[in-house]
């Protein structure tokens, strides 16, 4: 019968069978004794039984030492292969004991065969002597009693439901015993079948991560023929084994990775998915292999709000006085933060709106540099300035990418006591330091980083103009010089990082330039000029204007400069656009009617694509790129971050190519009045 025994999981359906067996144990027990029941219901010895042999069928056809009889040995071969935890098998142990310890001595008394937990006081007191036995002076009460047992049901079903419906066991179950004890003579070709490009490369690193005789090893070999198929199924195969392997080596001694990897539901499909399908997240994941254990709680992977980063990083600040250690501490927050969010991104727990945001109020944390800045500026005198840091285009928006940089300006105002070129010269120090602290290499380096540049271009007189300026300053250019344009990209500045009270009194100066009751055709025909001039001057040479994410046709620009020529021209009546979101300004440009429905939504879809597709070009290769990208490989990974099935990467390009264009013509019809 042997071979007929360990060779039944190997048929279709057979997990699924068996569990649904399970369940119509449970479904035909009698109302009035389901509650009574120490065998057949949640929590009893058919749970313990069900899972154990469920386990030893699926994985026993490679195991031979898996292939005992009794409940109790079984468990302790389970263990011992690694194919469950020690605590857990501990738990069904001692569980499976003191239910059978249970059910023997209420067969006992009057010898009948029965399963049931008696009601009857006199019959509880007599059980809950018995279970202690012949030699205790003890007198237990019948609720002490059944609160343990209550509390062992608990413990079997929770371990039962863990376990017994383990997503790998559908896929351990349908390996063949080749599979399962990955033999060098079949695995290269396997591999190659599967698509690694590389089968010799790919079996180096499985003989690494398999070979000696330890637990660690016995769990690879176990999750290995596993994860090797969710591996295939990303773009890169090879590129995720290698950062498995990596990842692996950082956290195979710890004692909860691999057991994550077997027991949690979602934690080792997405792993495998991550690393296959990003370079990003695998190299950050190389440099923080702790960051897995978020894998498999929905919960740890919400994006920390801004204000319990400003809490932590101020907090860190407080205990580092050396400027270069707070620095490092600040950008591995930020780091972390940005490798949490890719990670609920791949998972599907954000949408497009949610990531820009998250991404921005990490950015913003970072900014906290102003503070070691003015720290080190005014090191060994006072401070005679207040700098504030204002966000500016899509950083301002709370609407930017992983490849984004940081568009800012810099305000200051002088603190009593100190005269306007004291102020002046300490805050161009100040600034260039915030810059500096952001990009210049630290002390052990972190590897994987993307720097944050700040980008300051779009201060008054451009890259002509004073770096920092004081409130004053502001006023009196924008009262005199101010052009179009520079109203334009007032619409997007938030107060990012600086003192509260400058960023209000900035904020006042800024909203009647930026908000005005009206616009003046001249005006109108300057921002129709200038996008025309972008157009035909800032797109790359040789570029597609039709693949150009940001400058091309239907891409971000025409999308932003279209409603931001309506706040223009309308926000200083309707204080429903005044607002620094794209889509937000949009969706209120649609309620006001502005805008026609179909226009704002049309709009909305080819800003979010144009936004994912350049932030997947980030995820995929690690670098940023403007462009939709013409490899069938590389838009096929993108394709993918984009949610779209496997093999469709053709549909996202028509996609993409078709929503551009209808945008075009709804830019061209509202922007230009055509």
């Amino acid at each position: 019968m042997a071979p007929l025994i360990w060779s039944s999981a190997g048929r279709d359906g057979f997990v699924e069978s068996v569990q649904a067996m399970r369940r119509r144990v449970t479904e035909h027990i009698p109302a009035a004794e389901e509650q009574r029941q120490i065998k057949l219901g949640r929590g009893g010895l058919r749970d313990v039984e069900f899972t154990v042999q469920l386990l030893q069928l699926v994985h026993g056809k490679a195991d031979e030492t898996l292939r005992r009889r009794d409940t109790t040995s079984a468990i302790a071969a389970l263990s011992a292969g690694g194919y469950i935890g020690r605590s857990d098998a501990a738990a069904f142990d001692n569980a499976y004991r003191y239910l059978r310890l249970l059910e023997h001595r209420i067969q006992l008394f009057q010898l009948r065969r029965t399963h049931l937990m008696p009601v009857a006081e006199p019959a509880l007191r007599a059980l809950a002597k018995a279970v202690l036995g012949p030699f205790s002076n003890e007198r237990p009460h019948p609720d002490a009693l059944l609160a343990a047992w209550q509390k062992t049901k608990r413990s079997v079903r929770e371990l039962h439901e863990r376990i017994f419906y383990r997503p790998l066991l559908n896929t351990a179950a349908r390996l063949s015993s080749e599979d399962a004890r990955l033999t060098p003579e079949a695995a290269q070709g396997r591999l190659a079948a599967l698509g690694y490009r590389d089968p010799q490369g790919a079996m180096r690193h499985i003989e690494a991560l398999t070979a000696g005789v330890s637990r660690r090893a016995a769990l690879q070999k176990q999750l290995l023929p596993i994860l090797l198929d969710w591996l295939a199924e990303g773009v890169d195969p090879d590129a995720g084994l290698l950062a498995f392997r990596r990842v692996s080596e950082a956290l195979g001694t710890t004692h909860w990775y691999l057991g994550m990897l077997r027991d949690s539901n979602a934690a080792a499909e997405r792993l495998c998915h991550m690393l296959s399908n990003s370079r990003l997240i695998a190299d950050l994941l190389e440099v923080s292999p702790e960051s897995v254990a978020w894998l498999g709680h929905d919960k740890d992977l919400v994006p920390v709000p801004f204000e319990a980063q400003w809490q932590e990083i101020t907090s860190k600040m407080s205990r580092h006085a050396d400027p270069e250690s707070a620095m490092r501490l600040i950008r591995l927050i930020r780091r972390r933060e940005i490798l949490r969010i890719a990670i609920a991104d791949s998972a599907g727990l954000l949408d497009q709106d949610q990531v820009g945001a998250a991404l921005a109020d990490t950015d913003r944390a970072a900014v906290l540099a102003l503070r070691v800045a003015e720290g080190i500026v005014s090191a060994g005198g006072p401070l005679k300035t207040a700098v504030l840091v204002v966000a500016m285009g899509r950083q301002g928006g709370r609407e930017i990418g992983y490849g984004s940089d940081a568009d800012v300006m810099y305000v200051h105002r002088a603190l009593p006591g100190y005269t306007e070129a004291e102020a002046q010269e300490q805050a161009a120090r100040i600034v260039t330091k915030v810059s500096s602290l952001l990009t210049q290499p630290v002390k052990p380096a972190i590897m994987a980083e993307r720097v944050l540049q700040m980008d300051a271009d779009l201060r008054p007189e451009g890259k002509n103009g004073a770096m920092v300026r004081s409130l004053d300053s502001f006023a009196e250019y924008y009262r005199r010089w101010s052009l179009i344009w520079e109203a334009q990209a007032l619409l997007r500045a938030r107060p990012m990082a600086g003192d509260d009270e400058l960023a209000a009194d900035f904020l006042a100066l800024i909203d009647p330039i930026r908000y005005p009751e009206a616009v003046s055709d001249q005006d109108v025909r300057e921002v129709r000029r200038i996008k025309a001039r972008v157009e035909s001057e800032r797109l790359p040479r040789g570029a597609d204007p039709a693949r150009h994410l940001k400058l091309g046709r239907g891409g971000l620009s025409d999308v932003e400069w279209l409603v931001q020529l309506l706040q223009l021209q309308h926000a200083g009546k309707h204080p429903e656009l005044r607002t620094t979101s794209t889509v937000q300004a949009m969706e209120a440009a649609a309620r006001l009617g502005l805008l026609a429905r179909e226009d704002a939504d049309l709009l909305a879809q080819a800003w979010r694509l144009a936004s994912r597709i350049r932030s997947a070009n980030v995820i995929w290769s690690g670098k940023a790129s403007d462009l939709l990208p013409s490899s069938r490989r590389d838009l096929e990974a993108v394709a993918r971050w984009c949610g779209y099935e496997p093999g469709r990467a053709a549909a996202l390009e028509e996609d993409y190519l078709r929503v551009s264009r209808r945008a075009r013509a709804v830019f061209e019809r509202v922007f230009y009045g055509q």
